[in-house]
């Protein structure tokens, strides 16, 4: 026996595909009540989220436990109360402190691991003995990471006018980061491709079972 609730899901979900595809054709209002629906529904899912796998086992439950040994808790908890006070306008510059916090610790936190995974790690990288590898193909691979982290950083230089021998090894920099630049894009438009491919995997297996 087919379940109705899932019959309807799938046409639900077959609805909401082709009301999203429509803005391919123009923006038109069947698109915008999807983009909404869409947004309200992710904002519900991540506010639901949020209360029982962030607040309840990381707040609620340490200081109902043991509140001597984590009333520290409390502060984070008064910074996100403050954070909720951009939704009263009269006590709204309150949340601006927590904001504040929270820009401070990210930009740290980000730093420290930027710092690690692309500018210590890119040197770890380059530390090598290009032609340790015995296969070709590596020693190509190992002489061009050196080669293109080198020019690379030549490049954005500019304490030096770009000019004669440093400004064809900044030029020669500059190719390098448009390889890195398309094969950042080719690996966007993929992600994205693999995301249609599965929406058609479902309008043509799950909704009109043509496809197995």
């Amino acid at each position: 026996m087919v379940d109705f609730f899932e019959v309807l899901g799938i046409w639900l979900g077959a609805f909401f595909t082709f009301a999203i595809f429509s803005f391919l054709y123009k923006d038109n209002p069947v698109y915008k009540v999807a983009e909404q629906i869409f947004v309200g529904l992710s904002a519900g899912y991540w506010f639901i989220y949020t209360i029982f796998n962030v607040m309840i086992p990381n707040l609620l439950t340490p200081l109902s436990n043991n509140f001597s040994a984590n009333y520290i808790l409390i502060l984070p908890a008064i910074l996100g109360i403050m954070m909720l006070m951009r939704l009263v306008p009269k006590a709204e510059w309150l949340s601006r402190f927590p904001i504040a916090i929270l820009i401070a610790t990210t930009a740290g936190i980000s730093f420290l691991r930027f710092l690690k995974s692309d500018v210590i790690g890119q040197l770890n990288a380059t530390m090598i003995n290009p032609f340790a590898g015995a296969n070709w193909v590596v020693i190509v691979g190992q002489i061009l990471l050196v080669v293109g982290t080198i020019t690379g950083v030549v490049y954005f230089y500019f304490s030096k006018k770009h000019e004669g021998a440093f400004g064809v090894t900044a030029k020669i920099g500059i190719y390098f980061l448009m390889v890195s630049f398309g094969a950042a894009f080719g690996y966007t438009a993929m992600a994205r491709i693999s995301l249609l491919i599965g929406r058609l995997q479902f309008l043509l297996g799950d909704w009109l079972h043509l496809i197995k």
